[in-house]
């Protein structure tokens, strides 16, 4: 193989299909041929190879050939970040603006009760850098901790703690003040693990109430996009993202009229949620 060649599932991201971590595992499945040929786990191609995913080909692209487009995204608590959810609920993926011919991919992810910032993009290797432990990204949330916090419980957590999957810390926190049980704080944190801010407290025998990231790198979730809305950014504000990452500014391309009419009856469509509905009280019982 020449020096041209790069990894199959890098490639699969440029054209748009999704993560490479989601392109790891469609190559695992089978579901990729390259030349004819199922793939495996290492393969590298080039351009002129013919690549079929779930059987039907797909447009290689090289690297300055991918619409860098980056959306940022207020989502509510109860939405998933799944394309499909087997159950029927809501995803994050349900309200964003449709794209042809390419998909968008999520930078990073958010559990089912914590809201606020996701960003999305169409350059599959612009979310890898993002997401990557080794770019360093700063991310942070507003977090609602009940019981009162103690200063000791607090160092710990910055000097690090041992969770089940390894150390973790915050390399910052500040207090917001509250009421009652409850207090705010803002925590900054280096790495995206599976519910890592809510663990690094339940390590204090503390309870998060209220979990929202209000900022991903140099991006902050601001009053453009309520909750449920999404709004698209600049050239300036992805080629800080871009910065961040390692990688060089790309002219973010403008929407077509069609596309601006498909994104402007998107957003009409997909409403933003105004809260989630609590259950009634059964007849006879209080509130």
């Amino acid at each position: 193989m020449s020096d041209t060649s790069e990894k199959l599932q890098k490639v699969l991201a440029r054209a748009g299909l999704g993560s490479r971590r989601e392109m790891e595992a469609a190559i695992a499945d089978g579901r990729v041929k390259v030349n004819g040929q199922v793939a495996t786990l290492g393969d590298r191609i080039e351009l002129r190879d013919k690549v079929a995913f779930d059987d039907r080909p797909v447009a290689l692209r090289s690297a300055d050939e991918v619409p860098r487009r980056v959306i940022m995204y207020n989502k509510p608590e109860g939405e998933l970040c799944t394309r499909k959810d087997p159950e029927g609920r809501r995803t994050v993926f349900d309200r964003l603006p449709r794209l042809k011919g390419e998909r968008w991919i999520a930078i990073g992810r958010l559990d089912i009760n914590t809201s606020g910032l996701l960003l999305f993009t169409t350059d599959g290797e612009l979310a890898n850098r993002l997401m990557h432990p080794a770019t360093q990204i700063e991310r942070e949330y507003a977090v609602r901790v009940m019981g009162e916090v103690a200063m000791n419980q607090i160092k710990a957590m910055v000097e690090g703690v041992m969770l089940d999957d390894g150390p973790a810390r915050f390399t910052d926190v500040q207090e917001f003040g509250g009421e009652g049980i409850n207090t705010w704080f803002h925590v900054v944190i280096m790495e995206g693990r599976n519910r890592e801010v809510r663990r690094l407290w339940e390590s204090q025998n503390l309870t998060v109430s209220r979990l929202k990231r209000v900022r991903y790198g140099n991006i902050f979730l601001d009053k453009r996009a309520k909750a449920g809305e999404w709004v698209e950014l600049g050239q300036d504000e992805i080629d800080d993202l871009a910065g961040q990452a390692g990688l060089p500014s790309r002219k973010v391309p403008e929407l077509t009229p069609d596309e601006k009419n498909r994104w402007s009856r998107d957003k009409n469509k997909r409403r933003p949620v105004q809260g989630m509905r609590k259950p009634r009280s059964p007849k006879g019982k209080g509130r």
